[in-house]
């Protein structure tokens, strides 16, 4: 490579994703690359590549970088070996039949029937079952349900005292609580339809798991909270499964509510080159926002998300997430109840710059505001005294802004 090649320069930080090339054209200046977790890229230079198909770069909208082979991951899947042949095993997977020209079946003693697991580049890599297993076999059990049940904890402060700043989002909690759950019996009387969703939007660290938590706190509602990300399961279906599971669980309670953090991470908008199971599972939460019946159910699903936009369409129309509740950067009047509200929960004496480190703190998230106390405690336990003064808490904004502030930015997308 030449060092006017797009991503050479060692001292460039390049962002971007991980792909695998499949192709190199006949010019030399092309390739096609396979994206890590779906879709696929083109990339042109105006001097010959030096790639190989199989190599792993780097691809971002500054160009592309060889990197080490070790840095793609395979995603892996499971499936069922229906034919063993000279040149590879021929499988059933949630995606139909799958030929696997590489494989190490011979060392691991692969026989037709077996259920293994297996990725595209290092092809079977261990035997599940020397059985098929089917999708009820490996169903979600009810125990597996509880990492999902949030239970109440009285001894937490989970009220809205605990949530400085933001009166309007408060404000419209406050009314999903009061005329949503306790008095749903007369929006049924006059005929209207409650609110099935609601999906919080703002930067992190303002707040949004925690108001959650506090809404389930005073309605006095069983709490299942899902995370994106935990919820994703290798196994094909587990993920739809697990979601069903929940639904039918939070049906039976008096009144429950889901909240979905990280949204975003499963329920993306659907494109031609999303993966299978992300469809699935996004065609699963449609059918559950759809299914339940609004009127003879008391639950509300909850989802919080930083990036609404990357939110499949189809799950923001009315009758779905009705309420779209943003979260901003605190105001400065924010700013100030939300270190009054810290303040409230520690011991601190004499009068503290509470007003004037609000001043200075624009543009901090809640998270960042709260992390000043937490290094006011630090100085003061560290100097031997037993509550926190005005020079703890000026010593801890001074090490709270000297902290790298690192902006959220999406990685680059590749066409």
């Amino acid at each position: 490579m030449s060092d006017t090649e797009p991503g050479h320069n060692p001292s460039q930080v390049v962002v971007g994703r991980t792909a695998r090339v499949t192709v190199v054209e006949d010019d030399g200046r092309t390739f096609h690359a396979r994206l890590q977790g779906g879709g696929s890229a083109r990339i042109s230079s105006s001097e010959l590549v030096v790639v190989r198909p199989g190599d792993a770069v780097i691809v971002s909208d500054v160009g592309w970088h060889v990197v080490p082979d070790k840095i793609w991951i395979d995603e892996r899947s499971v499936g069922v070996v229906r034919k063993l042949l000279k040149d590879g095993v021929l499988l059933e997977s949630s995606i139909g039949l799958r030929f696997l020209k590489k494989t190490p079946r011979k060392r691991l003693g692969v026989t037709v029937g077996n259920t293994v697991e297996f990725d595209d580049h290092d092809g079977i890599v261990r035997v599940i079952s020397e059985s098929p297993i089917r999708l009820r076999d490996v169903g979600v059990d009810e125990d597996a349900l509880s990492e999902y049940l949030v239970k109440h904890d009285e001894a937490a402060e989970l009220d809205f005292r605990s949530f400085g700043g933001y009166h309007e989002v408060r404000e419209r909690a406050r009314e999903l609580i009061e005329t949503q759950l306790d008095k749903k019996a007369a929006l049924d009387a006059i005929g209207a339809r409650a609110v099935k969703g609601i999906i919080f939007t703002g930067p992190p660290g303002t707040g949004k798991t925690h108001l959650a938590r506090i809404i389930g706190h005073e309605a006095k509602a069983t709490f299942y909270l899902v995370s994106g990300p935990s919820i994703v399961s290798k196994w094909v279906g587990d993920s739809e499964d697990t979601l069903r599971r929940i639904f039918d669980a939070a049906e039976k309670e008096e009144r429950a509510i889901i909240f979905f953090d990280e949204i975003d991470s499963i329920a993306e908008r659907r494109t031609d080159d999303s993966h299978e199971a992300s469809k699935r599972l996004v065609a699963q939460l449609l059918t559950l926002l759809d299914g339940f019946d609004q009127k003879a159910s008391n639950i509300v699903v909850i989802a919080a998300t930083n990036r609404i936009d990357d939110i499949d369409e189809a799950l923001l129309r009315p009758g779905r997430f009705d309420w779209e509740i943003s979260f901003g950067l605190p105001t400065d009047s924010d700013r100030v109840e939300i270190l009054m509200v810290g303040a409230r929960k520690l011991k601190t004496s004499g009068d503290l710059p509470i007003e004037e480190i609000a001043a200075l703190t624009e543009g901090w998230s809640a998270a960042r505001l709260s992390s000043i106390w937490t290094e006011a405690a630090l100085v003061a336990a560290g100097e031997g005294r037993g509550s926190i003064s005005d020079e703890d808490m000026a010593e801890a904004f001074e090490r709270v802004l000297r902290r790298p502030s690192r902006d959220r930015r999406e990685t680059p997308r590749v066409a």
